[in-house]
């Protein structure tokens, strides 16, 4: 999409601008502009265009249950669907140590599936496809280099040397947020020192519609299963054995992943190029300041062991719409300080309970002792059988 004309930059008098166009981004946009709000979204690069004859996206997303429907009322699930999508309705999960396992069914959950396996780029394009129709000002390429906070909004200096305001800023700009930097937000987390390599693979058995993850003494490997009959892989692997494995020649990639994930679905017969990408737990200390709100990675990157980043990320948007539809329809200022610190305080404490447990598990399942490998495999199986704990788990993977 070529620059936004000068008219369309100074335009009507926005009530929310979203900086920051990836999956949660867009998503925010669309549901605020959906519930009635006039909103801007900004962003540096427009996605590529998806088509159905390319190659899939290596970096695939598990969409839960929750994020499924906000996708549905935002109009652009049934496209996102068709065009290609993997469902899964089962989820095993192994020890590669004990051998204790733990088993996820939908049916046994009183649902047709689990998730469904979606390229990155197929989920925003859509969502970039629905925003014109939906009354969202795009604005590309745009980036913020400083904002000032007035009385009643906040005025973004565009790198252009264009300025727009809004009453209320939405910084979903990623992990690195610029715009986190400058409301002076600060952050908190670790380094896992290790890296997430991905690629598309064959195997010589179907995935059963199953999302297959093995945890080995060196991090998780997770089996995702594809429209296409393929699996995604995500092995976390410490840095050094992580660039190891990206210069394997393919025949021996192939069998090394074909013993990390113990044959599983059988030989692992062919592969995609591979690539990486580095690890880390990051929370912003507060998801809010004057006027200004965070959604996504910028206030939250997890492990993603559970799957769960953009799943928690479209769930800040769907807590942030009802927070300002609510405000904003009892007739106060939805974007004033007490409105914001409702939103930022639930899902703070919703995120941090989610990513604090990721790190957790990540660490457990790193034990080497004999004690404490044996104790781990215990608690696999004992939470195996306790049938409403494990549903438990389930119901809050999938948002509900």
């Amino acid at each position: 999409m070529s620059g936004a004309p000068l008219a369309s930059r100074r335009g009507p008098a926005l009530d929310v601008a979203v900086v920051g166009g990836g999956m949660v981004g867009a998503a925010a946009a669309l549901a605020l502009a959906r519930a009635g709000f006039a909103t801007a979204l900004l962003e540096a690069r427009a996605p590529q265009a998806w088509n159905a004859a390319d190659e899939v996206d290596l970096r695939v997303v598990g969409l839960a249950p929750s994020s499924i429907a906000l996708l549905d009322e935002t109009g652009v699930w049934a496209s996102i669907r068709e065009s290609r999508s993997g469902p899964y309705a089962h989820m095993h999960v192994w020890d590669a140590e004990t051998g204790a396992a733990i088993d996820f069914d939908a049916a046994a959950e009183g649902r047709d599936l689990l998730g469904h396996i979606v390229e990155n780029n197929l989920v925003q394009w859509a969502l970039w496809q629905a925003l014109e129709g939906a009354g969202v000002r795009r604005l590309c390429p745009a980036e913020v280099r400083g904002l000032e906070v007035r009385e009643d909004r906040v005025a973004l200096e565009l790198a252009d040397g264009e300025s727009l305001s809004a009453r209320l800023v939405v910084a979903a700009d990623g992990a690195a947020s610029p715009l986190r930097a400058m409301a002076g937000i600060a952050v908190r987390g670790r380094d896992y020192a290790q890296r997430a390599v991905v690629a598309h693979v064959a195997t010589e058995r179907p995935h059963e519609r199953t999302a297959w993850q093995r945890f080995l003494p060196s991090g998780p490997l997770a089996l995702l299963p594809l429209a296409d009959g393929r699996s995604s892989i995500v092995w976390s692997l410490p840095e050094a054995e992580a660039q190891r494995v990206l210069a394997l020649d393919d025949a021996a990639f192939l069998q090394e992943l074909g013993v990390a994930s113990d044959f599983r679905l059988g030989r692992i017969v062919s592969t995609t190029k591979r690539a990486a990408f580095p690890l880390r737990l990051q929370l912003a200390e507060t998801y809010q300041a004057d006027r200004l709100v965070l959604l996504g990675d910028a206030a939250h990157a997890v492990h993603p062991l559970a799957g769960q980043g953009v799943n928690l990320g479209l769930r800040d948007v769907v807590e942030l719409r009802e927070v300002l539809r609510s405000a904003r329809d009892a007739g106060r200022d939805f974007a004033a300080a007490h409105v914001l610190r409702r939103y930022a305080r639930r899902r703070r404490s919703a995120d941090t309970l989610d990513a604090r447990g990721f790190d957790a598990l990540a660490r457990v399942y790193a034990w080497q002792a004999p004690p404490l490998v044996a104790a781990r495999g215990i608690g696999v199986r004992l939470l195996d059988r306790l049938t409403p704990l494990k549903r438990r788990l389930a119901e809050h993977a999938a948002g509900l």
